[in-house]
């Protein structure tokens, strides 16, 4: 399956959401796009975004983007579309607040829930309704193992990621059929920037390798990836522990 499905016509058009991520720019790397395609970085820093764009393939082009500030996606999404049509988007803006933090100060606890969830649902129903409209397109969206089962060491934070998977779902279900189709990538601890300075979980992979799947996942036509892939089973078990056993070892 052809990750665009236009490109025997104009030359594809990415937008990455959270445009100095590192797992959204593994991705974009990992999609071997050619040299005509758009890639369109959208974030708050414009230094770090000129810097990352430098290391991709394709036509960059930079873009202010503030996941937080929610009155200003549909906007966002107009002013893309304006340009042309639009056929993938990544939607990968995020951070890990520490949970003790986000208990000391509840604004940091708005801060996550905000960039982690309310943020990706304001963008992605504003795309998604563009994208509808067109009649194609595809959205991925970075969810992760932490949304299965909250752990109390990182509650905030998990279920921000629950909701965002539930959202995801639910927006794939409402677009069935329009042409359109969203990609839920679910990832185990990914060592890198954002977890620096943390033990890496079992079974932990890198942003490279999420780009990988997520390539393939998306060459493939599949609608879910767990990376690595053993995590989807153990995902599963994680649901089945007793509530009693999970507060203990849930750290």
């Amino acid at each position: 399956m052809t990750i665009f499905p236009n490109e025997v016509g104009s030359p594809p058009r990415v937008l990455l959401l959270g445009g100095t991520s590192e797992i959204g720019l593994a991705i974009l790397a990992s999609l071997g796009l050619p040299a005509d395609a758009e890639v369109i970085l959208a974030g708050r820093d414009e230094q770090r975004l000129a810097a990352a764009g430098k290391e991709l393939p394709g036509q960059v082009r930079t873009m202010a983007y503030d996941a937080v500030k929610t009155g200003a996606h549909q906007g966002f999404a107009d002013a893309v579309f304006a340009a042309g049509p639009l056929d993938l988007v990544i939607s990968a803006a995020g951070v890990l607040i520490p949970q003790e933090e986000v208990e000391r100060d509840v604004r940091r606890a708005a801060e996550m829930v905000e960039t982690n969830f309310t943020g990706h649902v304001t963008s992605l129903l504003a795309i998604a309704a563009r994208m509808r409209a067109q009649g194609r397109g595809t959205i991925v969206v970075l969810s992760s193992v932490a949304a299965v089962r909250p752990r109390k060491a990182n509650f905030v934070y998990g279920s921000a990621k629950a909701g965002l998977d539930a959202f995801a779902r639910g927006l794939a279900d409402s677009l069935h059929g329009t042409g359109v189709r969203v990609v839920l990538v679910r990832p185990g601890f990914v060592t890198g920037r954002m977890t620096a300075g943390m033990s890496p979980a079992p079974l932990a992979t890198t942003a490279a390798q999420v780009g990988a799947a997520t390539a393939a996942a998306l060459r493939g036509g599949k609608a879910a990836v767990w990376i690595p892939a053993p995590l989807g089973g153990l995902a599963l078990a994680l649901r089945l522990v007793p509530r009693p056993l999970w507060r203990r070892v849930s750290r």
